[in-house]
């Protein structure tokens, strides 16, 4: 028994010689302390031994356990602190390379044209509203003063997901929205997208605008010129002039479509301008009496002024863009130059 105790005492040491990695490592420790290890088997046979030499041989054989057990521990923390180190080493940044460099995001031209004309009326005292895309007929034309007989309600002029519901054409829809639930005086503008069937370089299917109303009491033509006089000074150039040109819609009277002196050629007439010296922009006017009773208000006592421009044409004449669908195609060509 003694000579064993001395030959396995030998082995592990030499097979810890070899073993340069933990997987080797955790073999001999299953091989000699495992269940059915050697030095385990010295002490199933203990029972094999003299009664008398039992107590001083398996002190022999307990100390032999503590001295592999030691051995094994003192070489795996080694080997772990090397393979440790040299992960670390393959792992090194070299900070002399080149850093990756991302390209950076931006609000589209759109969303940024929305904001800085929405900041411009917001200053001036409006408030922005919101509301649904998909709405009641009732909202989007009947409220409007728009006849049942009217085109845009046709079905190739508005998309229709059934008789009274469809998607929005104008964000006036708010306007009435909000006309119902709030008193004026009122002072409102309202941005979304808005959606007809339409598509080529000057119109899309899916558009933004912005509409704006006020409500109170003698509001006039006059006031109307003067706030778009005010909005396009801020938004184009401070040279920039409106006119005024008699117009028809339903839910305004009087009715205007509104130009702007052209930027480029200074009204002198270019190709933007067709030669005129003037670019359309929007369409506006007094609000009819009749959109004002629908909402509840009374039009004996409160007058209105509505205007809505589409923001596309908004950004395609301050950046001389020539195509809407520039907007839509996620060119970023064409998208990074309003970083």
């Amino acid at each position: 028994m003694h000579e064993q105790i001395k030959k396995i005492s030998l082995a592990v040491m030499e097979k810890l010689k070899d073993a340069d990695s933990l997987n080797l490592i955790n073999d001999i420790r299953v091989k000699f302390l495992g269940k059915n290890g050697e030095v385990t088997a010295l002490f199933k046979n203990l029972k094999s031994c003299p009664p008398d030499q039992r107590p001083k041989i398996g002190q022999l054989i307990n100390d032999l356990r503590n001295q592999v057990e030691l051995a094994i521990k003192e070489h795996e923390n080694k080997v772990a602190e090397r393979e440790k180190n040299k992960k670390l080493a393959q792992e090194t940044l070299d900070i002399t390379l080149s850093k990756k460099t991302r390209k950076v995001g931006a609000l589209h031209p759109l969303n940024q044209v929305i904001e800085e004309i929405s900041q411009i009326f917001i200053g001036l005292g409006f408030a922005v509203k919101d509301g649904p895309e998909i709405e009641l007929d009732y909202y989007n034309f009947e409220a409007l003063n728009i006849p049942a007989d009217h085109p845009s309600r046709d079905e190739q002029d508005t998309f229709y997901i059934n008789d009274n519901i469809l998607l929005r054409t104008q964000t006036s829809a708010v306007q009435v929205r909000i006309m119902e639930k709030e008193a004026p005086p009122l002072r409102i503008i309202c941005p979304g997208k808005v959606y007809r069937p339409d598509d080529d370089a000057s119109h899309s299917p899916i558009f933004h605008q912005i509409e704006g109303l006020v409500i109170d009491k003698n509001i006039t033509l006059c006031d109307l010129k003067a706030l778009l006089d005010n909005f396009a000074r801020s938004y184009f150039s401070s040279q920039t002039k409106t006119r005024l040109r008699p117009s028809y819609f339903p839910f305004t009277e009087p009715s205007v479509e509104v130009d702007l002196s052209c930027a480029i050629c200074n009204g002198k007439g270019c190709s933007l301008c067709k030669g005129t010296g003037w670019i359309e922009l929007l369409g506006a006017g007094i609000v009819n009496p009749r959109v004002l009773e629908y909402a509840g208000i009374d039009s004996k006592e409160y007058s209105g002024l509505a205007f809505g421009m589409g923001v596309e044409r908004a950004a395609m004449i301050k950046y001389g863009i020539p195509d809407i669908r520039l907007f839509y195609e996620n060119d970023y060509r064409f998208l990074k130059q309003y970083r």
